[in-house]
């Protein structure tokens, strides 16, 4: 069954580049994300793994940790890290979960069901402190994913979590938001004192309150 929204994301125990994990217990309180390939030496999944390698730094200044997963053996992947490194000039520097009996991929639905038994859609999961799943998305294997995206669509579920806002189209950090509807505007006043401006009843923008 698919996971959706809101689901528990599945606990499991996998071997990977980084030594065993129980995913639930690696993640934590911090954020999480998980995100599939389908199979090592691919060509596009080596230059994602490289590019999330170069952002480290901006997934740990959001308390997000990211694990990678291909269905091919541990010392598959090890032998991938070199040409990783090699090619896009970053190690990894995350852990990458060696999945060759299909656990984990059969666990969050990562199987194409339109190729081999073994081939993982190119999926991502953002998952919260609370275990539960907060997005999703599912690439072709042709398309390289946009990680500006996913940091992008992180700050909002960071600021969303802990503020009465939803943000708009193509938000960006630091821009404006919009006040959820479930607030009244006298709840407003005191949510958001520097004021807001109400450009129909149900679309009130203002500053984006940790700024």
């Amino acid at each position: 069954m698919a996971i959706r929204l809101g689901d528990t994301a599945p606990d499991f125990t996998a071997d990977t580049t980084a030594g065993p994990i129980s995913f639930h217990e690696y993640l934590g309180s911090s954020w999480g994300i998980l995100f599939s390939h389908p199979k090592d030496y691919t060509p596009v999944c080596t230059t994602e793994l490289g590019e999330v390698a170069k952002l480290k730094p901006e997934f740990d200044k959001r308390n997000v940790k990211v694990l990678g997963l291909s269905v091919d053996p541990l010392d598959s992947h090890k032998g991938w890290a070199g040409d990783i490194e090699e090619t896009q000039g970053t190690a990894l520097n995350f852990p990458l979960i060696a999945d060759p009996d299909r656990k984990v991929s059969t666990l969050y639905d990562m199987i194409h069901p339109n190729a081999n038994d073994s081939f993982t859609v190119r999926s991502v999961f953002i998952i919260g402190p609370d275990k539960k799943v907060k997005l999703t998305i599912t690439y072709p294997a042709s398309a390289g994913r946009n990680f500006d995206e996913i940091l992008r669509v992180i700050d909002s579920l960071q600021l969303t979590s802990n503020y009465s806002v939803a943000t708009p189209v193509n938000w960006k950090d630091g821009d404006d938001v919009i006040i959820v509807p479930a607030v009244s505007d006298e709840e407003a006043k005191s949510k958001f004192p520097a004021g807001w401006k109400t450009l129909k009843p149900y679309l009130r923008v203002t500053k984006q309150p940790n700024k």
